[in-house]
């Protein structure tokens, strides 16, 4: 039985989420203790409790400590199947933190998974929006030979929720390495500002304005889609994502969502002055997909490589968990005003 401690690097719930990932995808059982210690309100909260009980289903696996509030979860997965899984936050909790807990296990899956998740936040504070899964996430996994989609069917926001998601993903059990270490040359520069129930106020059109503006006085030319959305009747609300893709293959995103008292041009300035603040670095990965990716990686034989600007505390737990669980090595070396960060030959 693995053994994990919630509490160490981090001590967030993406320790809690991958470990369960990694102990269904190894067939191993996991102890996992002091969940979530480091944040305020530690424990099991709605969308971690909905993550580890999708995964379960994914696996068939048998759990102990399943419940709200809990910091102690037993976990006994068995084989991955795929099939029809259906999942329900009925919180704003983030749904794009369930599909990062489960797409590594579907990847596993023993036939085609479709993931239909209900009444959560897709667009929620402290998490990545779901159309930065969509533009950016999901571009990136694509050469190392993931093939998923994501429809959103209901844009969900704080406090309400009632977003709803499907994912499909086709099993791929043999991923290829992840290797981009040369930044190139920018190729695009586009972007989606979304904004629900919120058309009459032009809260999409004025987050789009805002970030044109401010990344055309850096001397870029962004292609900026709007969508007034109508699916959600329950809550409004906004979010924007921005992404650069550049001829050697690199996916730079940045994204922000709307609050209430923020203006709509804050939102769309905050997204691109954090794309702006990448690219003005000229990394191969932006912060937020680099720990994202490190599960890939881990799982890919064979050496992967990226070029990062700074090491955030999720990137050094995941490493850490990875180390941990798979028994794999990764390096971090400072170049110049980067860092580079590989996962080892096996």
């Amino acid at each position: 039985m693995i053994e994990i401690d919630g509490s160490q690097k981090s001590g967030s719930g993406t320790i809690l989420r991958l470990s369960v990932a990694l102990a269904a995808i190894t067939k191993q059982s996991l102890h996992i203790c002091n969940i979530r210690q480091n944040r305020p309100e530690p424990g099991l909260k709605h969308q971690h409790l909905e993550a580890v009980l999708t995964a379960a289903k994914l696996c068939s696996a048998k759990t102990e400590g399943a419940k709200l509030g809990s910091r102690e979860l037993w976990f006994t997965p068995q084989n991955i199947v795929g099939g029809n899984i259906e999942a329900l936050i009925e919180t704003a909790g983030s749904i794009p933190m369930l599909l990062l807990a489960t797409l590594p296990i579907c990847l596993f899956a023993d036939k085609p998974v479709r993931l239909h998740v209900a009444k959560g936040g897709t667009d929620t504070t402290n998490a990545a929006t779901i159309n930065y899964l969509r533009y950016a996430l999901l571009p990136a996994l694509k050469p190392m030979g993931v093939e998923a989609e994501i429809i959103v069917q209901k844009y969900g926001y704080y406090p309400k929720g009632m977003g709803e998601v499907t994912m499909t993903v086709n099993p791929q059990n043999n991923l290829i390495p992840f290797q981009v270490m040369n930044f190139g040359e920018i190729r695009s520069l586009r972007g989606v500002s979304v904004c629900t129930f919120l058309a009459d106020k032009q809260v999409a059109d004025r987050q789009a304005k805002a970030a044109q503006e401010v990344l055309v006085r850096s001397g870029y030319d962004p292609i900026v889609d709007i969508i007034n959305d109508q699916s959600n009747t329950f809550q409004k609300g906004s979010s924007i994502v921005l992404w650069a893709e550049t001829d050697t293959g690199v996916i730079l995103g940045a994204d922000a969502i709307g609050e209430l008292r923020k203006m709509s041009e804050a939102v769309g300035k905050e997204a691109a002055e954090k794309l702006l603040t990448e690219l003005s670095a000229k990394p191969t990965v932006d912060v937020f997909l680099a720990d994202m990716l490190i599960p890939y990686m881990a799982l890919a034989k064979g050496k992967s490589s990226f070029l990062v600007r700074t090491i955030s505390e999720h990137i050094e737990a995941n490493i850490w968990l990875m180390e941990k669980m798979l028994n794999v090595n990764f390096t971090i070396q400072k170049i110049k005003n980067l860092y580079k960060i590989e996962k080892t030959a096996d």
